[in-house]
């Protein structure tokens, strides 16, 4: 099997972008032997995302793509339906806020008094039930071939990242059969899919054929997000945890993880997987490739 290349960024439609200056910072300090080193590490900035006149959450963020972030957190949160007008996104560098404007008029305070503080790296929350509108979900029942999940594999953990540089990120990559389309990082993995699903808002793109692919756990939010968002698979290289694996099998969700080299474990919705790919000839991962801090 043909692995990427690490400069190979060919098919990404957004890309992580690893030399943005205000992405990470230098700081010094010393090794376990007392030698001085520099390394990269990720900045972290708040963002306070309005929606119409009313302030819904104060998020910590890289950052990054904030228009999206705002609309993916929103569209997520159930506070803009299907079909909502959003007239306009806003967003002020120096204020640190995000304003999304809707025809609609905002009544979300009893929602917003029922938080639920959620596993995220960094402690993400949702807003009312978590179970809230999956009551109606229908995924489509597309075919995952395990060729494509290597192929996805090898090029996203070859793509330069500030996970690959800095560490302490989570990434999350929208697919298209064996093409990464749109790859996201954050602190938090629940930003980093929020900023996808505000991309797939902004430019209308459908949800039926694509996989969702993160380096973060496989956890009751990362399953809801997904699930709400319509798309059908789910992939990580990390493990699971009981609720996240429970909740998939409640909507029929494909739930892949541990995914490293030849390897992955599949504990949901394994009728979508065709196994056209023999995992004796993909070979086991790299050790260069399992990432963190990287010197400045």
């Amino acid at each position: 099997m043909q692995l990427a290349l690490s400069d190979d960024l060919s098919g990404y439609l957004i890309a992580p972008d690893p030399e943005a200056p205000r992405l990470t910072r230098a700081v010094e300090g010393v090794d376990h032997a007392g030698q001085p080193m520099r390394i990269s590490v990720v900045e972290e900035r708040p963002l306070t995302i309005f929606l119409n006149g009313q302030e819904i959450v104060t998020a910590m963020t890289i950052g990054d793509y904030p228009e999206y972030l705002a609309l993916g957190f929103l569209r997520n949160q159930g506070m803009l339906a299907e079909d909502e007008v959003v007239r306009g996104v806003e967003y002020d560098e120096d204020l640190e806020t995000v304003v999304v404007r809707t025809d609609g008029q905002t009544t979300y305070e009893e929602k917003l008094k029922k938080k639920t503080r959620t596993s995220g790296c960094a402690v993400g929350t949702v807003f009312g039930d978590m179970m809230e509108g999956l009551e109606g979900v229908q995924l489509p029942q597309v075919q995952v071939r395990t060729s494509d999940l290597y192929g996805l594999a090898a090029k996203i953990n070859r793509t330069p990242s500030l996970y690959l540089e800095a560490g302490a990120i989570h990434g999350t990559v929208l697919c298209q059969g064996a093409r990464p389309l749109v790859y996201m990082e954050d602190v938090g993995r629940h930003n980093a899919v929020d900023k996808i699903a505000g991309w797939m808002l902004s430019e209308g793109v459908t949800a039926e054929d694509k996989l969702l692919y993160t380096t973060g756990r496989l956890t009751s939010e990362m399953v809801i997000k997904t699930a709400m968002m319509g798309i059908p698979v789910l992939a990580s290289r990390s493990g699971f945890t009981a609720w996240g694996v429970e909740i998939a099998r409640q909507v029929g969700l494909t739930l892949i993880g541990r995914m490293r080299g030849k390897r992955f474990v599949c504990l949901s919705g394994e009728e979508r997987l065709l196994r056209d790919a023999d995992p004796e000839a993909v070979g086991d991962e790299d050790h260069k490739y399992r990432r963190k801090g990287a010197p400045a």
